[in-house]
């Protein structure tokens, strides 16, 4: 957070922070008396709160959002413990904007065993979290990530939204990088919409289908992330083939990351929507040596300025981590 808040570039600086909520970050059974520590800290380096992140996977504390009745309720009840931070840091008038991010904390594989029951299950959970987050004046932002359960395409991810039919409480967030790997088809080749194989040197084939792909998911999009992909997955475990993030200036990097944010934050008649008060870049996918250097920062400002002048954007910028 420190390189966070004394990184600028042409006068302008990060305006705040995402918090995922698990130790060794944030702890989702922090204490009144926690947050308003948090928020002292925050407050002190001129930063602000934004989006959060429930920690709803198993590992976490939490469940399956396709699971017995058991994992049902541990998601949900780290989702209500989400909800309440968040509400308790608006009272502290440290998070002015933001969501609370989920997924359904479920592989692909598994869903893939039974599609249509598992995607109802899901779209129950996700319809009872909508209830839990309006009880606190939250909305839920169901991150597109081609790992978790009924999400791993963008056909699939409608789906799930249009089945839970709350669009007043639950969108969807949309990580340049991660949704990038919706085009390609992994985990789901039936929904491709480049080639196979792909002459990454067509960067007008790139550009199309990623608006396509944008374009069917921009009005639920309530959540952004600014991110490069080089074209590649990575991960393991519960993250097994999610999109692998690269610094915004790598040379391997696909994305014109200016141009195609503006799939996202431009509808279809090329206005900006400003469906999302902020942009966020998110770096918890690098070690802490990339972390840890003050180009890094820089960079990303760079971009992320570049970002906003490029879409007549005028509000937040944060960064996630």
């Amino acid at each position: 957070m420190n390189l966070t808040a004394a990184a600028e570039v042409d006068g302008v600086r990060f305006d705040g922070v995402d918090l995922f909520l698990s130790l060794p970050h944030t702890d989702i059974d922090s204490s009144d008396d926690d947050l308003a520590l948090l928020a002292d800290k925050i407050a002190a380096k001129n930063l602000r709160a934004g989006s959060l992140v429930a920690p709803v996977w198993p590992a976490t504390g939490g469940g399956s959002a396709m699971g017995d009745d058991a994992e049902c309720r541990r998601f949900l009840a780290q989702v209500e413990k989400a909800c309440r931070i968040g509400r308790k840091l608006r009272d502290l008038k440290i998070r002015h904007y933001g969501v609370v991010r989920i997924d359904s904390a479920a592989s692909a594989a598994e869903w893939a065993k039974d599609p249509e029951a598992n995607t109802k299950r899901i779209a129950k959970t996700f319809r009872e979290a909508c209830t839990i987050a309006e009880d606190f004046g939250e909305r839920l932002a169901a991150e597109g990530e081609i790992c978790w359960a009924g999400m791993h395409s963008w056909r699939r991810n409608v789906q799930l939204l249009e089945m839970v039919g709350r669009p007043q409480t639950l969108g969807f967030q949309a990580d340049m990088a991660h949704t990038m790997l919706f085009t390609m088809g992994y985990n789901a080749p039936e929904d491709r919409l480049l080639p196979d194989p792909f002459d990454w040197a067509d960067a007008d084939a790139l550009a199309a289908a990623y608006r396509k792909m944008a374009g069917a998911l921009r009005p639920w999009t309530i959540d952004f992330h600014v991110a490069q992909n080089d074209g590649t997955v990575k991960g393991s475990g519960s993250h097994d083939k999610t999109g692998h993030h690269c610094q915004p200036m790598d040379p391997n990097g696909k994305l014109d990351i200016v141009r195609d944010a503006g799939a996202w934050m431009r509808g279809d008649d090329g206005q900006p929507t400003r469906a999302f008060p902020h942009i966020c870049w998110d770096g918890c996918m690098f070690p802490n040596s990339v972390m840890l250097d003050p180009k890094t920062w820089r960079d990303v400002l760079q971009v992320m300025i570049a970002v906003r002048n490029a879409h007549g954007w005028t509000n937040e910028m944060t960064v996630a981590g």
